[in-house]
C-alpha cells in the first residue's frame, strides 16, 4: 500500500535545500512535486489543494533546528498535515451501549463487506474478548448468507440463520432479540450490497437503520477504487449517519489516494484497514502510523502489536527454554519460525512496516511479494527426514539431491536454505532470550540477494 506515493514523496523531499529557514523559494519546486505525487496517487483534488495550502502556510518562515536539515524540517510538517488529513488519531469502535451493541455494515457489492464482517467479529472476539453474533440481512444473494455462515464457523462466533424469503428488518430485529436473550456483547448485521448507489437500496438501508438503531454504522469501501471510494462513501453518508469507514483491499492498492481523501470528503474516520484475504487481516487505522509508512519511516508500533497478537507465546517460550538449556536451534525450529512469519502476513507484511524498506531495490522486494521464499523453504524442510531436521550436519551431497527432488526445487535452493539456517542458528545462540530487534536482525539472512535490513 502507498508504494507509488511513498517512492515519489521520498525522492521529492530529499531535494529540499536551504540554510536555516524554509522559504517560499526553497519549497516551491518541492510543493509542486508533492502535489503531483498526491494527484498521481488518486487523492481527490480538493484534498490536495487544502493539503498543499496548509503545508505552505506552516512551512514558510519556519526556523530549521540545528539538529535538522531543511528537508527533515519539511518532512516533519508534511507528516503532521498528513495525519491531520486522515484524522490525527485512531478512532476506536464505540461499544458503550447496553448489550448487545449493534454494528451495521453497509457498502457496495464486491467491496469485501461480508468478509469484513467476519474479520471484525474475529477482531472483537480475540482482541476485545467480546461474544459476537453475526447475521446476514442480504436477502438478494443466498451466497452471501452462506458465505457469512461459513466465516462464522471458521472463526468460532455464532451465526444467526436467515433466508431470502424474510424481510431485512425482521431478520435483524430477530437476531438482536436472540442476542439479548443469550447475553451476547455485540451483534454485527451484514446488509445487502449493490453494484451501484441507487434510491431503492438507500431507502431499504435507511429503514433498516431506523429499526435497529446501531451504535456503529460502518461503510465498507474498496481502496483500489481511489477517488471513487471517497465519493461513494459520501453518497452513503448523505443517506445514513455513518460512524466510520473500513477501507478494504489496501494490500492491493499501491496508490493510497482513498486513505488520504475519505476523512476530508465524508467527515468520517477510517476505523479499520483490510490488509489481506485471511480472517485476521484487519488492522485498526492509525493516521500517524500510516503517515509514517507513506514517508518511509516504517510502522514499528503496529509490527510489535502484530507480534504480540499473532506469535504463539507457548511455542516461543518452548524455543527460549530449549536455547537456554543449550540444546541448539534445529530445522524443526526454523520451520516453526517460518510458519509464525506466515501467520503474520508473510515476510512482506512484516518488512513493509520497517523503516527504510521503500528504499530497497524493486527487484529484491518483488521476490518476497507473494511469500514465495517462505513457502519454498517450508517445502524443502518438509522433504527432509526427522533425523535430518534434528541434525542438519548430516545433509550432504546425495541427501541434498533427494531433498531437492522431493521438494520440487534445485540443489542451489537447498544449499541457500542451509546457509540461511546456519546464519539464523548463529544469531539464535547470541539471542538467549530474544528481543524483537534481535529477532528482526536474525531474519536478515533469509532475505533475497541485494536485500539488506535497514539499520
Amino acid at each position: 500500500m502507498f508504494q507509488n506515493l511513498s517512492e515519489r514523496l521520498n525522492q521529492t523531499l530529499k531535494n529540499i535545500s536551504g540554510r536555516g529557514r524554509l522559504t517560499e523559494d526553497n519549497i516551491k519546486d518541492t510543493l509542486r512535486e508533492v502535489r503531483m505525487a498526491l494527484l498521481e496517487a488518486d487523492v481527490a483534488l480538493p484534498v490536495v489543494r487544502e493539503f498543499i495550502n496548509k503545508v505552505r502556510e506552516r512551512a514558510v518562515g519556519t526556523e530549521v533546528s540545528k539538529s535538522l536539515t531543511p528537508g527533515q524540517a519539511f518532512i516533519k510538517i508534511v507528516r503532521t498535515e498528513m495525519e491531520a488529513a486522515m484524522g490525527e488519531a485512531n478512532e476506536a469502535l464505540n461499544l458503550a451501549a447496553q448489550p448487545p451493541a449493534v454494528i451495521m455494515m453497509a457498502g457496495l457489492q464486491g467491496a469485501g463487506k461480508t468478509t469484513s464482517v467476519g474479520k471484525l467479529a474475529k477482531f472483537l472476539k480475540e482482541r476485545h474478548k467480546k461474544s459476537v453474533l453475526v447475521v446476514s440481512a442480504d436477502v438478494y444473494r443466498p451466497a452471501a448468507i452462506k458465505q457469512l455462515e461459513t466465516l462464522a464457523s471458521d472463526i468460532g462466533v455464532e451465526f444467526f440463520p436467515s433466508t431470502v424469503e424474510q424481510k431485512p428488518v425482521a431478520i435483524a430485529t430477530a437476531a438482536i432479540d436472540h442476542a439479548k436473550r443469550k447475553f451476547f456483547d455485540v451483534v454485527i448485521v451484514d446488509t445487502a450490497g449493490r453494484l451501484h448507489v441507487d434510491s431503492d437500496m438507500m431507502e431499504e438501508i435507511k429503514a433498516l437503520h431506523a429499526a435497529i438503531n446501531p451504535v456503529e454504522t460502518l461503510f465498507t469501501v474498496d481502496a483500489m477504487t481511489g477517488q471513487d471510494a471517497a465519493n461513494t462513501a459520501k453518497a452513503f453518508n448523505d443517506a445514513l449517519p455513518l460512524t466510520g469507514v473500513i477501507l478494504t483491499k489496501v494490500d492491493g492498492d499501491a496508490r493510497g489516494g482513498a486513505a488520504l481523501s475519505i476523512r476530508h470528503i465524508t467527515g468520517k474516520p477510517i476505523k479499520f484497514l483490510g490488509v489481506g484475504e485471511k480472517t485476521d487481516a484487519l488492522e485498526p487505522f492509525h493516521p500517524d502510523r500510516v503517515a509514517s509508512r507513506i514517508l518511509g519511516m516504517g510502522d514499528v508500533l503496529s509490527l510489535i502489536e502484530e507480534v504480540e497478537a499473532k506469535v504463539d507465546r507457548q511455542q516461543a517460550e518452548k524455543l527460549a527454554t530449549k536455547l537456554k538449556k543449550g540444546e541448539g536451534f534445529d530445522l524443526n525450529d526454523f520451520r516453526d519460525q517460518l510458519q509464525q512469519m506466515h501467520n503474520m502476513g508473510g515476510m512482506m507484511g512484516m518488512l513493509e512496516k520497517l523503516p527504510g524498506m521503500n528504499q530497497l531495490p524493486a527487484d529484491a522486494l518483488a521476490q518476497v511479494q507473494d511469500n514465495k521464499i517462505t513457502r519454498q523453504m517450508e517445502a524443502i524442510i518438509n522433504s527432509m527426514t526427522p533425523k535430518e531436521r534434528a541434525r542438519p550436519d548430516l545433509i550432504k551431497g546425495s541427501r541434498k539431491k533427494r531433498i531437492a527432488a522431493g521438494s520440487g526445487t534445485q540443489l542451489q535452493d537447498v544449499n541457500r536454505l542451509l546457509k540461511q539456517f546456519t546464519q539464523m542458528q548463529k544469531m539464535m545462540k547470541k539471542m538467549k532470550g530474544g528481543g524483537l530487534k534481535k529477532m528482526m536482525r536474525s531474519m536478515g539472512g533469509m532475505m533475497p540477494p541485494g536485500m539488506k535490513f535497514p539499520r
